[in-house]
């Protein structure tokens, strides 16, 4: 008797070892999940730079948040950057294109900066690992060093990662999120627009740990 309730003892320890896991591992995926966003955003404290550099999407608030920037004297200069459009095609039918680069420049104008002072990068570009590229052969044309890039905040970690890729050194480039964009960092998973976001973005994280082997095209 004494042996058969030690067996049935065993098997039934054996579950509940395995029923706390599976709830611990649960519960810590659950936890994951709902910081999933809140990783992503990866802000740098703001320091003097050369320029501040509009990465193209999230039309007004990134550049709002560039002319804000450049109005509290953090940089000269602000650098809009030059996404691929359907500017062509439309031409050939006889209508006339606005680019996203000249609503960003309308927007910095309103919000105060010099026409003066605002640059639209001359290549056409297609996704952020361009556009960083692009930036980082400018800086050094233009022999300067520091940048602030502004973008969404959910784009700012993947931001960091590229320029590092593309430079060896992250410690030039300063990340900042629009502090007025849609994004909610804390709830990611109530709006498909938050969440197709979330996962577009850690796409492009492990695509850029992978080297980048996936190429725009």
């Amino acid at each position: 008797m004494p042996e058969e309730a030690s067996t049935t003892r065993t098997p039934s320890r054996r579950a509940l070892i395995v029923l706390v896991i599976v709830v611990a591992a649960l519960f810590g995926g659950i936890f994951a999940l709902r910081g999933a966003g809140r990783w992503l955003v990866r802000q740098d404290t703001l320091a003097k730079s050369d320029t501040i550099v509009v990465l193209s999407g999230g039309m007004p608030f990134r550049a709002e948040e560039a002319a804000r920037i450049f109005r509290e004297s953090y940089a000269p200069e602000v650098w809009v950057t030059y996404p691929v459009s359907p500017a062509a095609n439309l031409e050939r039918i006889g209508i006339h294109y606005i680019g996203e680069e000249e609503y960003s420049r309308e927007i910095l104008i309103r919000e105060g900066v010099p026409p003066s002072a605002i640059r639209i990068l001359p290549d056409e570009i297609l996704n952020t690992e361009q556009e960083v590229h692009e930036v980082a052969q400018e800086l050094q044309r233009a022999g300067k060093s520091r940048v602030i890039f502004v973008t969404s905040p959910q784009h700012t970690r993947r931001v960091k990662t590229l320029w590092r890729k593309a430079t060896g050194n992250d410690a030039n480039a300063i990340a900042r999120a629009a502090s007025n964009d849609l994004f909610d960092a804390a709830h990611w998973w109530r709006t498909t627009r938050d969440a197709l976001s979330v996962v577009r973005e850690y796409l492009g994280l492990l695509n850029a740990w992978a080297g980048l082997p996936v190429r725009p095209q």
